[in-house]
């Protein structure tokens, strides 16, 4: 990158990358109740907060400048690189655009939105058939769209850290899971015994490394 250009004050690029990634989910969730908006609308929020730091202002590195120089003595804080804080902190060597950090948070990035992808249809088919979603990635986990907004910021969140998107992470985790409990209710209300037998044999987020033809005790397991 040229150190004589700007790395911040760039609202275009804030504009621009914000509606590129809210536009590419919304392609893939494709919202359709207040729940879905709601849910949608705080994962737009997190990629707003996030690129307003990236590329407008970089309030985490003004808020940890005086730390930040202690540990990387003679660094322009106001370069895009040192945004990448992992690679700050951590004195890594080399382009940050290239490293493994970097590398990692786009497979997890790219898997949210794979996850994202592969729900929707099957999701789509069964509300038009007023049946449970119950196959492919909804036979792993009962909600897989929460699943890819989850691995989506958590992506963002290793590749450009921020104290604003940090405190975000947690509160939004929560009102996923919370809207998830609130979808249960409502489809054990509409399939009864068919969503409870459902319930008991899928995991609620995360899926199952082994046993999988096992069935678990208890219909709330995480």
């Amino acid at each position: 990158m040229n150190d004589a250009a700007p790395a911040y004050g760039l609202w275009f690029l804030v504009v621009l990358n914000s509606a590129v990634f809210i536009i590419f989910a919304f392609s893939f969730f494709k919202p359709q109740t207040k729940r879905d908006w709601r849910s949608f609308g705080a994962f737009s929020a997190f990629i707003i907060a996030l690129f307003v730091e990236m590329y407008g202002f970089p309030l985490t590195i003004y808020l940890l400048s005086g730390w930040l120089q202690t540990r990387a003595p003679g660094l322009d804080l106001l370069s895009h690189d040192a945004g990448h804080l992992w690679q700050t902190i951590f004195g890594f060597e080399g382009s940050p655009h290239f490293d493994w950090v970097h590398l990692l948070s786009i497979a997890v990035m790219v898997w949210g939105f794979w996850v994202l992808a592969a729900a929707w249809p099957v999701l789509y088919s069964a509300q038009k058939a007023r049946e449970l979603a119950t196959q492919g990635v909804y036979a792993r986990v009962r909600h897989p769209q929460y699943v890819g907004f989850i691995l989506i910021m958590f992506g963002f969140l290793i590749q450009w850290p921020t104290l604003l998107t940090l405190l975000m992470f947690p509160v939004l985790v929560l009102m996923y899971v919370r809207l998830s409990l609130s979808e249960e209710r409502q489809s054990e209300q509409e399939f009864g015994q068919a969503w409870r037998d459902y319930a008991a044999r899928t995991p609620r987020f995360l899926p199952r490394l082994s046993g999988a033809g096992q069935r678990p005790a208890t219909p709330n397991r995480a």
